[in-house]
């Protein structure tokens, strides 16, 4: 299957999009946390406002979404993995053992199964190797954007917030290309989490960046 790019925007036409649509970004990205505010509640807190009946360190957490998604849609640095750990500095600023640094040492990720998964060790070069021949391949912005996003995710590079930041990081790529964005809607996630733990389990991405293709890039079509 090819994966061509579905929308073409310029940069800043992109740019725009997102910033229309960041509550509902911020809202789906709060729930890799188990964040369950409503769509205005998030707004809310977004604006600067506490929400009688969610917890300080939630609303901390959706702040710092809307930081992340403030900075790729502002910044013009290209995508290195030093930007990774910017963006991973904010999002996980309140709940990584060391915010912005790759993980330097073992641990563990419950994926709903009996026995969880144990990345393999960060290897810096390796991943700057996977990154700098990914961006330079012939595959469409938006496949590169998916295959970075779950790349990350499944190893896991970061002591927290590895979902939060590699999302993030493939928007980057896709709004910096006019490639649209990737959101996967909520009411798809029960859909999603299966494949997402059947890739964890077995490093095959084939059906998730499909169903990922299908079902998670948005974007307007301007004429």
């Amino acid at each position: 299957m090819e994966y061509n790019d579905k929308y073409h925007l310029t940069k800043d036409q992109n740019r725009r999009f997102a910033r229309m649509n960041f509550t509902r970004l911020v809202h789906t990205n709060a729930r890799f946390e188990g964040i369950n505010t409503t769509l205005p509640q998030t707004q809310t807190i977004m604006d600067g406002m506490g929400v009688d009946g969610v917890d300080i360190d939630d609303i901390n957490t959706i702040v710092q979404i809307k930081r992340g998604w403030q900075l790729i849609t502002e910044s013009d640095k290209s995508l290195s993995l030093e930007f990774e750990k910017n963006i991973n500095k904010i999002v996980a600023k309140n709940d990584a053992l060391v915010p912005g640094e790759f993980r330097s040492g073992q641990d563990t990720v419950d994926i709903g199964l009996d026995e969880d998964l144990v990345p393999d060790m960060v290897d810096i070069s390796k991943e700057e190797k996977y990154l700098n021949q990914l961006m330079e391949s012939n595959l469409s912005v938006t496949e590169k954007s998916i295959r970075v996003m779950y790349h990350n995710m499944r190893g896991q590079l970061f002591w927290d917030g590895n979902k939060r930041t590699a999302t993030l990081i493939a928007n980057k790529l896709m709004i910096d290309n006019g490639a649209g964005l990737i959101n996967v809607p909520l009411n798809l996630w029960t859909q999603w989490n299966k494949l997402i733990t059947d890739y964890y389990q077995t490093n095959k991405v084939d059906d998730l960046l499909k169903w990922t293709y299908t079902n998670a890039i948005q974007g307007i079509d301007i004429k």
